[in-house]
């Protein structure tokens, strides 16, 4: 597969994922999928199939990092669609998290939905503004605790 082929699908493949947390989020199974940890092996996919066959050229910036050695890296069409790839996985890991804390913590969608529009675009402020949201408004709202009865013991044993 071409770099540039890899490169533009790989927002596409995680576009429905963001679209269920962000437009659909009261939809009993956007929870479901959501929950699965495994909405990130798309975009992961893309990613190791631009590293892998590279391997030595991104080893050596990563075993010994440097500034230039990172500027000639990203500069290259495969650290490009690598680094893409690499922000697209983890901007979805961070949404996926948001979306689930702030379920847990019955945070509204109305409130959250934006945070995470914000986290498709630049994930760092999306992120920032969820932990100021959940140490503030999240507080109140305590995380949902499951509660499981204890086993019945036998009188006297």
């Amino acid at each position: 597969m071409s770099l540039d082929l890899l490169f533009t699908i790989t927002f596409p493949v995680v576009v429905p994922f963001w679209a269920l947390m962000i437009l659909a989020p009261w939809w009993r199974r956007t929870s479901t999928i959501i929950r699965s940890p495994l909405i990130v092996v798309p975009p992961l996919i893309i990613c190791l199939l631009i590293m892998v066959p590279r391997f030595g050229e991104f080893w050596t910036v990563y075993s010994a990092p440097s500034l230039a050695g990172l500027q000639t890296l990203l500069a290259s069409p495969a650290g490009s669609a690598a680094i893409w790839a690499h922000l697209i996985t983890f901007d979805l890991f961070v949404g996926r998290w948001i979306f689930l804390d702030a379920r847990q913590r019955r945070i509204p969608a109305l409130v959250t939905s934006p945070l995470l529009f914000f986290t498709i675009l630049v994930s760092p402020v999306g992120l920032a503004a969820y932990l100021i949201l959940r140490y503030t408004v999240g507080r109140s709202a305590r995380p949902r605790v499951e509660v499981t009865a204890p086993a019945s013991q036998p009188v006297g044993g």
